[in-house]
């Protein structure tokens, strides 16, 4: 087969203005729903949000909302005797759904919100049937969920050089000469291995064209270290960002660690339009753009060895910033926010598993 060329010069002008569009799109709902530290103290009044347990059963100190995001007016709290007072309640999907822990009792308080929170895929999000109309809001990184937050997102340059969003704002520069010279190909960390997977047979077709170093349960061991895979990519020229499973809108951490790495990321996960809403067009390779996976392996050798094409993968950083969220505090303030705004909406979700696994 044919390698298609998404980022030749004859890729289509109307295609590219779309991907464009879509990415400046995503921008601007980030700004509107996300934490903005250059917005003026909201005059909604002040509500209270009840954790009503910590995901995965991992505490965590629970953040103040103002000094971190300039989010006002939002009170978090982990006990349970607040619940008769909290104005929501956020419920993290794992606890409830293995059994673990049990729903806040009933009736409810009046007008009191709860928010089903919940970044894992559908493919390991089991018994959502359980929960139908139960919920009056959902959290994910969907992007048609009630409160929007993905696991991460673009900055323009000028809006992340002041405000508090800085200290949880990675700067990323543009190409070096070291970045088109660096000693390794292609890397991939992966720990939960399942040969059913996808990704795990890409990555045994692949690895007959190009070397792949493997890290993780079943390759070699990370450096230790909070950072230590971001750390680890700075010396691979790609990374293979393989989801584990393939659903709307789902793009993990994968793609921002070689995007903070300088590594140009190799993507499975859903269609390259979804990717577009999140980074440039060509900030990433798609391996939906080959027609076999021997062809992909052909364009990263190529790359490697024309750094005039491979500049078109990097040239892009210079003008942005990465913001990961911090699990779980930012997510909390968020939610918080987007309660203080929509007090007076009681609605229901009827169709959690319908709209979870569109």
């Amino acid at each position: 087969g044919r390698t298609k060329a998404p980022f030749s010069g004859n890729w289509n002008p109307k295609r590219r203005c779309h991907a464009i569009l879509g990415f400046l799109f995503l921008l601007w709902v980030c700004f509107i729903y996300l934490p903005d530290p250059f917005a003026s103290p909201p005059e909604e009044d002040p509500v209270t949000l009840l954790i009503w347990t910590h995901p995965f059963g991992e505490y965590r100190e629970l953040p103040d909302c103002w000094e971190l995001y300039q989010i006002d007016g939002c009170t978090l709290t982990d006990d349970e005797r607040a619940y008769p007072e909290a104005d929501a309640v956020i419920i993290h999907h794992r606890e409830i759904a293995t059994l673990n822990v049990d729903l806040p009792p009933e009736p409810r308080p009046h007008a009191q919100k709860w928010i089903w929170l919940n970044y894992e895929s559908p493919s390991h999000t089991p018994r959502l049937w359980l929960f139908e109309g139960i919920f009056n809001l959902t959290m994910s990184y969907r992007t048609d969920s009630d409160i929007f937050l993905p696991y991460g997102y673009l900055v323009p340059r000028e809006r992340a050089l002041t405000g508090t969003r800085s200290r949880f704002t990675h700067p990323l520069r543009g190409p070096a000469h070291s970045d088109f010279r660096r000693p390794r190909l292609v890397a991939w960390v992966v720990s939960n291995w399942s040969e059913s997977h996808a990704r795990v047979s890409l990555f045994h077709k692949l690895r007959r064209f190009v070397h792949v170093d493997v890290f993780g349960r079943v390759g070699r061991s990370l450096p230790k270290g909070s950072d230590s895979v971001v750390q680890l990519l700075r010396r691979y020229l790609f990374y293979l960002a393989l989801e584990n499973s393939l659903h709307t809108d789902y793009i993990t951490e994968k793609l921002w660690n070689a995007v903070l790495a300088g590594a140009v990321p190799v993507v499975l996960g859903p269609p390259r339009k979804s990717y577009e809403r999140f980074l440039p067009p060509e900030a990433f390779i798609h391996v939906d753009d080959f027609t076999t996976v021997q062809d992909l392996a052909r364009y990263l050798l190529m790359l490697r060895s024309k750094p005039a094409l491979m500049r078109r993968h990097l040239d892009w950083r210079g003008r942005y910033s990465v913001h990961r969220p911090v699990f779980w505090g930012e997510h909390f303030c968020t939610a918080c926010k987007a309660v203080r705004k929509s007090k007076d909406r009681t609605d229901v979700v009827k169709d959690l598993t319908l709209w979870f696994h569109s």
